[in-house]
């Protein structure tokens, strides 16, 4: 049996990210006009922007304290939250095409849920939606505050509470991880929906209306989408697992890996 070499695992891991950038470039390179599932720059009335700043940065401030402490307990933390927020990266930024000129996307938040708990994706999140504004023009600095709170704050939320709460009624991991991941994913864009509601409620009807309107611009995409995640997550935490064994659990927010 070959040993394993961590450090030749970190390099063709990275490799592998690299390429995938590079290939994400090559259709960013010829961008066209869309409502996408990130709020793009100067969409949201300036309230509104001040407004969803103000609700995030408390977790923002949170998630740094976390990080800063889990860190001091075991340095090799920073290695995986690296992989995780380069996955995170990856696939929030492949935009698909939905109806009537809207995009839908994968949030890979739900992976970082079940690892490191809720608080430290506020700031993975964020990481991602700054590089995104300004190197892909996917979403933007206005609206950073309320795009990072619905994937940074609310989709890890709910993916991990989901995942504790079916661990605990003695489901088995491997469908804890799909649930909590699929529907972190929804979660998101469940929350973009309502912020674009609350900010432009329809003439008739007003915010309700307009919620269940733009629900149903990514709900075609986003649903499968949310699927495919979560089946995607169950396949990087077993092998995260196989490749760096005991380190993984030892970094796992509540110690709670066991059972398939």
């Amino acid at each position: 049996m070959k040993a394993f070499s961590f450090g030749s695992w970190v390099f063709r891991s990275c490799r592998s990210f690299l390429l995938v950038v590079l290939f994400g470039f090559v259709l960013f390179s010829f961008p066209r006009p869309v409502f996408a599932m990130h709020i793009m720059e100067g969409f949201l009335p300036p309230r509104f922007c001040l407004f969803w700043y103000g609700v995030y940065l408390p977790f923002l401030l949170l998630g740094l304290w976390t990080i800063r402490k889990r860190l001091a307990e075991n340095p090799s933390y920073k290695v995986v939250f690296g992989f995780v927020t380069a996955f995170v990266f990856v696939l929030s930024a492949l935009k698909l095409p939905s109806v009537t000129g809207s995009s839908s996307h994968p949030t890979g938040v739900g992976l970082g849920a079940i690892l490191f708990g809720p608080l430290p994706m506020a700031v993975s999140g964020c990481i991602v939606l700054l590089f995104q504004a300004l190197l892909l023009a996917h979403g933007g600095l206005t609206t950073l505050g309320a795009n990072s709170f619905s994937m940074g704050v609310v989709g890890p939320l709910v993916s991990y509470g989901l995942y504790r709460l079916i661990l605990a009624c003695r489901v088995s991991r491997t469908a804890a991880v799909f649930v909590a991941a699929s529907l972190g994913d929804l979660a998101t864009y469940v929350v973009t929906s309502f912020q674009l509601a609350w900010a432009f409620p329809a003439p008739q009807g007003g915010v309700l209306t307009s919620f269940s309107r733009f629900m149903g611009v990514f709900a075609i995409t986003q649903v499968p989408l949310a699927l495919a995640e979560g089946a995607l997550t169950v396949m990087v935490l077993r092998l995260l697992e196989e490749r760096m064994g005991g380190q993984v659990e030892k970094m796992v927010f509540g110690g709670v890996t066991h059972g398939r």
